[in-house]
């Protein structure tokens, strides 16, 4: 982990506590800091933790400082502070987003990623005052298992009735204007607000693209008012410790779990409401076909983050939650290392488990929460065949060669990944 400079932590954890005490002051000069060679500096090493591909102009980070970091970070201080700075197009690049579709990420420059990430250092201890605790998605010390787990609990407390949020190509149609408006609440630094508005425009008249070092910041801030919404819904209902509404959303992946007794109908209908009324301000669309109500306990499921919930008895008999992998994650992973094997058939064996080692390991580290012993056992065998097939064909032979090369040599001498144990998700 990259120790960032005390001034730097005390200058964010100022703004932080100044933020969250005085809920209504607007922040200036900002843009001084954002300048700094200790906030460029940092932007940097992080944006090299990240790594990533370079941006429209192909400069790399071995180019960067075969040319001389210190001469680089001094050019975007000089451009910055005078005013010069002109961000480049994204490069865009195409991911794979299930059956025909794709998710178009617009990369910048380095160059452009360490401005962006000097802002964000400095914007961001703002708004880390005014999000919400249902918010994880891109946020300091939050993850993906923590909104995981939150909705397990809140299926166990007998929240079963689930609205499934699926919105619209969200990231590609947040509206400028919106957003420059929600960030003035906060912000009354100029210069802040120029550069700024310089990054959104470059790519076009809305939009924040994927990809992008500020774009999770920016799209936190953009939803913030629909959080809030909900954890009024939270207050105004509860019962003294109990709540009878819950919700996580992880960027623009929403759910939100509505006591399952009838008593509370009237809530879901509120809910469902109110989500779009606060859509409809932002200019968001729902995506109508995804977007569902679901009730766990007619047997239905629900998708969050990668993983199915269903409602399930314990061997207690109590009512409890099973949390799996979607089958659709664990097909994109099988087709992922099918293409290994068959791109890389004439290699050495070893070489593609030093391949498919790495691929294996981020698949599992994500989905080892919950209930997925199955699954990883699937997996596990699935991948097992593979290499086997792939030994036998290198003596052109049938079958799996069982007797010829035991699971321990195979796990420890060829070191196949075999880290398939589930854990219990710890805060």
């Amino acid at each position: 982990m990259i120790k960032k400079s005390i001034g730097l932590q005390d200058l964010r954890r100022k703004i932080y506590l100044k933020a969250k005490s005085i809920k209504t002051y607007r922040f200036w000069g900002l843009y001084v800091h954002v300048c700094k060679l200790e906030t460029l500096h940092e932007a940097y090493l992080l944006a090299k933790r990240n790594n990533g591909a370079p941006g429209i102009d192909g400069v790399t980070f071995d180019v960067v400082e075969e040319g001389g970091l210190e001469d680089f970070i001094r050019q975007i201080q000089t451009e910055l502070v005078s005013g010069t700075y002109k961000p480049l197009r994204n490069r865009r690049k195409e991911i794979p987003k299930g059956k025909d579709k794709v998710r178009v990420l617009g990369i910048p420059t380095i160059k452009d990623r360490v401005v962006q990430g000097a802002l964000k250092l400095i914007m961001e201890a703002i708004y880390e005052a005014d999000f919400q605790e249902g918010s994880f998605g891109y946020r300091p010390k939050r993850t993906a298992h923590a909104a995981v787990n939150r909705v397990a609990e809140a299926v166990v407390k007998a929240k079963t009735q689930i609205i499934d949020i699926d919105l619209s190509a969200y990231f590609d149609n947040i509206r400028h204007h919106i957003l420059l408006e929600k960030v003035a609440e906060r912000v009354v630094d100029n210069k802040v607000m120029r550069l700024l508005k310089l990054i959104l425009k470059v790519n076009g008249n809305k939009g924040v693209p994927q990809g992008g070092v500020i774009s999770p910041l920016l799209s936190n801030i953009y939803l913030n008012e629909v959080d809030k919404m909900l954890e009024r819904a939270k207050e105004v209902t509860s019962n003294g410790k109990y709540t009878y509404i819950e919700y996580a959303r992880f960027a623009d992946d929403l759910v939100i779990l509505v006591d399952g007794f009838p008593k509370w109908n009237w809530l879901v209908k509120a809910a469902w409401k109110r989500l779009l009324e606060e859509l409809e301000k932002l200019d968001v669309q729902l995506n109508r076909e995804k977007s569902k109500l679901v009730d766990l306990t007619r047997g239905e499921t629900f998708g969050f983050l990668g993983f199915d919930f269903r409602r399930t008895k314990t061997r207690r008999g109590k009512q409890g939650v099973l949390v799996t992998p979607r089958m659709k994650t664990k097909t994109a992973l099988l087709g992922k290392l099918k293409e290994v094997f068959r791109r890389f058939n004439s290699q050495p064996v070893d070489r593609i488990v030093q391949i498919i080692n790495p691929i294996l390991r981020g698949w599992v580290n994500y989905f080892r929460i919950g209930n997925s012993s199955r699954c990883f056992g699937y997996v596990k065998d699935w991948v097992e065949k593979k290499v086997r097939r792939n030994l036998m064909r290198a003596r052109k032979r049938s079958g799996f060669g069982w007797n010829r090369w035991s699971r321990t040599w195979l796990y420890d001498t060829l070191k196949l990944f075999n880290n398939y144990r589930v854990e219990r998700y710890q805060d």
